[in-house]
């Protein structure tokens, strides 16, 4: 798919100091490009890809659109405050955006025209599938996102990699459906943010407590790596009025994303589950090093109140296991050597949602990451990805050094 539509809005996207003094390149067609792998995209679901795979009980229950007294559509979402629908007319590349991707071929067009060789997959309406407090039903819409996906991906696993979604609060269900998809193929798991919907609640039950140590099992006897995708856990759209669209964004989406994190990497779970590997996903990096800064200043000056003591500092177990996607950061892409993250760090063009690069990514990549070597480029862009998530490598890239160096260690 070919972008030439541009609009006075979206402008600033195809802006790039160059590429001049590079040993490769981002951009598609070049003969020295980089490897690349986007580490979250978004899948196009039918309406019914819910409906047509769940029992037909929770039918009334399933996210839709209702009317408010006045006639006035509403989205309907059985966790989320009621939403009024408004008629945005997108054009240029917002329209093109909102129909991007909508099956196998069309993505891998995309990406193609993008650079991109491969991408991890999340849901797109389907992020609303741990948006209830009921774990049973939560689990059910899991199961059906993870049937449909695999129905519609499995067969383009190794370039299109949807992430098997899961609902932690019904445990025991959570496990049979970790071990069913792991046998199916899937590359990763999808949990929520928090495990029990809703705002923070002391009472329920969180990622650091031993009662998650039988999922913590199963997924590491599994091997796949565990994601947590912004706006889940509980309602992103807490703030209303003016301003409402860049602070759910910023404070309620994006920020929260952190506490599964801290979770982890506080709690002693990853001293028990040494192999866990974790990370946030679209939360971007900037807070990373700021975050680890002020876990392990927590540890060390909160010494009298710290339960269990930990064989690391919190910022070591991220490390050693964790990881963060970002679309453009500069502010974390800046820190990333000096704080000793760039190992842990991988790139998304978010397709085919705005908040992502695509079809300019390689613009993007080169207005921020011009100062890291490239070898330090390679890594962020597409083999922390590969490495991660177990992605093969096109053999057209093999005779580059670090790309022939990851695939002998996988032997």
């Amino acid at each position: 798919m070919k972008m030439e539509t541009q609009d006075a809005a979206n402008g600033w996207r195809r802006e790039t100091p160059g590429n001049a003094d590079w040993a490769r390149s981002a951009r598609p067609g070049d003969g020295n490009k980089y490897f690349i792998a986007s580490a979250d995209g978004h899948v196009q679901e039918p309406r019914d890809f819910l409906s047509a795979r769940i029992d037909r009980a929770y039918h009334d229950r399933l996210p839709g659109i209702v009317l408010d007294g006045k006639g006035q559509p509403l989205q309907k979402t059985e966790g989320f405050r009621p939403v009024r629908i408004r008629n945005v007319a997108y054009e240029g590349e917002d329209q093109l955006r909102n129909n991007a991707g909508k099956t196998p071929t069309e993505r891998i067009d995309a990406l193609t025209d993008d650079g991109v060789d491969a991408e991890i997959l999340f849901p797109n309406k389907g992020l609303t599938i741990w948006a209830t407090p009921d774990a049973k039903f939560s689990s059910a819409m899991c199961r059906a996102w993870n049937e449909w996906a695999w129905e519609t991906f499995g067969s383009y696993n190794d370039r299109l990699a949807p992430m098997a979604c899961i609902a932690p609060a019904d445990l025991h269900g959570a496990i049979a459906e970790v071990q069913r998809c792991a046998a199916l193929g899937f590359r990763g798991l999808s949990l929520p943010c928090k495990p029990v919907w809703g705002p923070p609640d002391h009472e329920a039950l969180n990622y650091n407590l031993p009662e998650f140590d039988p999922l913590w099992a199963c997924v590491q006897e599994v091997g796949l790596p565990i994601t947590f995708h912004v706006s889940t856990g509980r309602d992103p759209r807490t703030a209303r009025g003016s301003g409402g669209a860049v602070i759910n964004y910023a404070v309620h989406s994006l920020a929260p994303t952190m506490e599964p994190i801290a979770n982890l990497c506080a709690s002693g779970v990853l001293d028990r589950f040494e192999d866990l590997r974790f990370g946030s996903i679209e939360a971007g990096i900037g807070w990373v090093a700021w975050a680890l800064g002020a876990m392990d200043e927590a540890y060390r000056k909160h010494h009298m109140w710290r339960r269990p003591k930990l064989k690391l500092l919190p910022s070591e177990y991220f490390k050693r296991n964790g990881f963060a996607s970002f679309q453009e950061d500069k502010a974390g892409l800046d820190l990333a050597r000096e704080h000793g993250l760039i190992d842990n760090f991988l790139w998304a063009n978010d397709f085919p949602h705005h908040e992502g690069t695509w079809p300019h990514s390689a613009a993007a990549i080169e207005r921020t990451m011009g100062h890291l070597t490239d070898g330090e480029r390679s890594r962020i862009l597409g083999l922390n990805t590969a490495r991660i998530f177990k992605l093969p490598i096109p053999e057209r890239y093999h005779s580059q050094a670090d790309v022939a160096e990851l695939v002998n260690r996988r032997g």
